[in-house]
């Protein structure tokens, strides 16, 4: 009596919902077990077409199944990073930076008797004089980055360059002046081959090619930069890494070793050959060439375990046309041919780097009174210690002779130098972002003007505060 009480197409009809629901969740089973198998992406809902899927006011049990993708799917580890060219611009390029102030303190100078004779002065430090005083020796920003995949910029712009009043020789300091710009061109995907196009440095000599905020001495020596004052020039370069290489200098700078920057264990280049800023006034292009490889010493034995010894050299073939006291710049084109030899022992904790270079130049002789190509030669040797951290701070002492007869192409009438020099100091981290130097120089020079004659001698105290951003 209570069967036939129940209403019998109510009882039907939950049967076949019943069953529609089983034949859903057998679907779905099947769906997670293949799609488990890699057989693919199949769409959960595989009941038939056929049967509706309608809302029944029973309560009917709900069951949730989380489908997550399996680590070894191969759809997610086909999934690659975006080119670069389509990320943001704040993603692609980046801006730094850094400043160099400095005081220096000449405590003698024994100038050459006369008013023509020599005072003490530096090429590279315009604050080495009796007046002394603070200089902000650069103050430099850099924008870099990838343009796209093959294509990155660099563009650096210096704002503690100075120039002369226009209507007279007083000095004004701290105005912007263009230092870097050029594109990197990857010709392969492993960039170990790089064309580049623009104003950049020439790649004559190690030491010019290293940054002045990589550097330990506070300036480069005379010698290798009278081949390329200011280290830059407009034209095109061809730089290549070789693999091993590259695997050497990456180890050195994990181990925070003072590189050159990356220009190559190979490159040539042609540039218009003035300098840097400077209008092109011959018809002939510069040609340079370097090579320099990285050898692992690791194999002679536990005494040189870790160390690393870097050799090569560079040649530049130019012609060039120095300003003149009178006027203008000159007619005739000089010879201006030099070669270069480098040697590095990084410091491990000790070591050494010298370099050597000899060959042609603009040069002022007194006794013609006029500017002839003549020979030229100098180089130095440096000392260096990595003694790693001390109380205040990551500490490398160096000290460095110098010593150069030759040219300044760079300064009116290309006086002739005759530089002497031993510097003592030390690089002191004290923060990472906030490197002070100490020396003591003393220094003999010829002054960088050909009115002059005669050698200075000086002792300086000089110190550099430099920090980065």
């Amino acid at each position: 009596m209570i069967v036939a009480s129940c209403p019998t197409p109510a009882a039907a009809q939950t049967v076949q919902e019943l069953q529609r629901q089983i034949d859903e969740l057998k679907a779905q089973i099947k769906v997670l077990t293949d799609a488990q198998k890699g057989a693919g992406a199949v769409a959960v809902s595989a009941a038939p077409a056929s049967t509706p899927v309608t809302a029944q006011p029973t309560a009917t049990p709900q069951i949730a199944v989380a489908t997550p993708a399996p680590a070894s799917s191969p759809r997610v580890a086909s999934v690659a990073k975006p080119p670069s060219s389509r990320a943001p611009w704040y993603e692609r390029l980046r801006l730094r930076g850094y400043t160099q102030l400095r005081y220096n303190s000449v405590l003698d100078s024994e100038d050459v008797a006369g008013p023509n004779g020599s005072r003490l002065r530096s090429v590279h430090d315009s604050s080495i004089n009796e007046d002394g005083g603070f200089l902000l020796r650069r103050a430099r920003l850099v924008l870099q980055g990838d343009i796209t995949d093959r294509l990155q910029l660099y563009f650096q712009h210096d704002f503690g360059a100075a120039v002369n009043n226009q209507s007279s020789t007083e000095r004004r300091e701290n105005f912007g002046q263009l230092r870097d710009v050029y594109v990197d061109w990857f010709v392969d995907p492993e960039r170990r081959l790089r064309l580049r196009f623009g104003q950049s440095k020439v790649p004559f000599g190690w030491e010019n090619l290293q940054s002045s905020s990589n550097r330990v001495p506070l300036d480069r020596s005379d010698a290798i930069n009278s081949g390329v004052p200011g280290e830059r020039d407009v034209g095109i370069n061809a730089y290549y890494t070789p693999a091993p290489v590259q695997a050497i200098w990456d180890r050195l700078t994990k181990n925070k070793q003072k590189l050159f920057g990356n220009y190559g264990a190979f490159g040539v280049a042609l540039y218009n050959g003035q300098g840097t800023n400077r209008t092109e006034r011959t018809d002939n292009l510069m040609k340079v060439a370097m090579a320099t490889w990285p050898f692992a010493l690791d194999g002679l034995g536990p005494l040189f375990r870790g160390q690393v010894l870097e050799i090569g050299g560079s040649a530049m073939f130019n012609r060039f046309r120095p300003e003149l006291r009178s006027g203008g710049v000159s007619s005739v084109d000089y010879r201006d041919d030099r070669v270069v030899v480098h040697a590095i022992l990084y410091p491990q904790p000790f070591g050494i780097q010298t370099e050597w270079t000899t060959g042609w130049g603009p040069q002022y002789d007194n006794a013609l009174g006029a500017i002839r190509s003549s020979r030229l030669g100098g180089g130095y040797v440096q000392l260096m210690a990595n003694v790693g951290k001390t109380p205040i701070g990551r500490a490398i002492p160096y000290a460095r002779w110098q010593h150069y007869r030759g040219g300044w192409k760079a300064n009116v009438d290309a006086p002739r130098l005759e530089t002497d020099e031993w510097e003592l100091g030390t690089e002191i981290q004290l923060v990472e972002a906030l490197e002070l130097t100490l020396a003591y120089a003393r220094m003999e020079r010829r002054e960088a003007d050909a009115r002059r004659t005669g050698r200075a001698t000086g002792d300086v105290i000089r110190t550099q505060l430099q920090f980065t951003y």
